[in-house]
């Protein structure tokens, strides 16, 4: 099993697009106009959208932008709330990540007063957290150097920001989570309990524990990470609808395209194509490339 693309949801894509570029030397792979019954269908919206393809190393992230646009993400969120999710940008040098990060307009930060070095039992890894122009919370992400992942061995000169690691969510019960994602092929990787005043800093909460779990898929890189946040009341499930900002989309490999919706409300796609971003529904007039 594969995870293809992440997939968000902007209120304005040409800003998005610019911030993504500027900030992390994200390059342009498509520009088009995706719609159609099947497209509505597999959405549950009404009319189109405008699609950017975005291609960071060996990753791709897709932004749309809906004809009829949804809620925006809201102003009060936390990093333990249900709608939370994030990926995670792995760069080779976190000073310089963030330097660069700092050089560009509209972001906010939710780690304070900037990255931490978490400890050892935490992953030993350098982290900042923050927000994009439209809300969506994304992560910097730095390993040891003796501590690098098989899949990011091979770039040890390679480009600033190399690619992206993870995407993480936050859930309500574990277990049940688990076994969601077990039911779609993903498999424990590892588990950890991170805490502390580096986790504080970085997750801007007061003493938060979170129960870390990362799900491997046969791919190996990007994989799925959740977090379960302990003590904490979350309530019922996220309803997000796609058009909705905070409705951040995690693209899979499948037989048929379809929507699913896990157990505290995230939106997942299943696609068979792999070369194209719903290549099924592009327009056929008024396509343009980008470079």
């Amino acid at each position: 099993m594969r995870l293809l693309r992440f997939s968000l949801t902007t209120a304005n894509l040409d800003r998005l697009g610019a911030f993504y570029r500027d900030a992390f030397g994200c390059v342009t792979l498509h520009c088009r106009d995706v719609s159609g019954a099947a497209f509505e269908s597999l959405m549950g919206v009404s009319g189109g959208a405008h699609s950017l393809m975005l291609g960071l190393g060996a990753q791709r992230i897709e932004l749309l932008q809906f004809e009829q646009p949804g809620a925006p993400y809201p102003s009060d969120a936390a990093a333990s709330d249900l709608f939370f999710q994030h990926f995670a940008l792995v760069v080779a040098d976190m000073a310089q990540a963030f330097g660069r990060l700092t050089q560009v307009a509209g972001w906010s930060a939710i780690s304070q007063p900037g990255p931490q070095h978490l400890p050892a039992q935490s992953g030993g890894v350098s982290a900042f957290k923050f927000r994009d122009p439209d809300g969506h919370p994304l992560e910097l992400l730095a390993f040891a150097p003796q501590q690098v992942p098989p899949a990011w061995q091979s770039m040890p000169h390679g480009p600033l920001f190399q690619g992206i690691d993870h995407s993480a969510i936050s859930v309500a019960d574990n277990e049940r989570s688990i076994a969601f994602y077990e039911a779609l092929g993903l498999s424990v990787a590892a588990r950890s309990l991170n805490c502390g005043p580096e986790q504080a800093r970085l997750d801007g909460l007061v003493a938060p524990e979170v129960d870390v779990t990362a799900l491997a898929l046969t791919q190996g890189v990007p994989h799925l990470e959740l977090l379960c946040y302990r003590g904490i009341n979350r309530g019922a499930a996220i309803a997000l609808r796609n058009n909705d900002i905070a409705a951040t989309r995690v693209i899979f490999e499948g037989e048929h395209e379809r929507g699913l919706i896990d157990p505290d409300g995230h939106h997942l796609l299943m696609c068979r194509e792999s070369k194209e971003t719903l290549q099924l529904f592009a327009a056929p007039q008024g396509v343009s490339e980008g470079s």
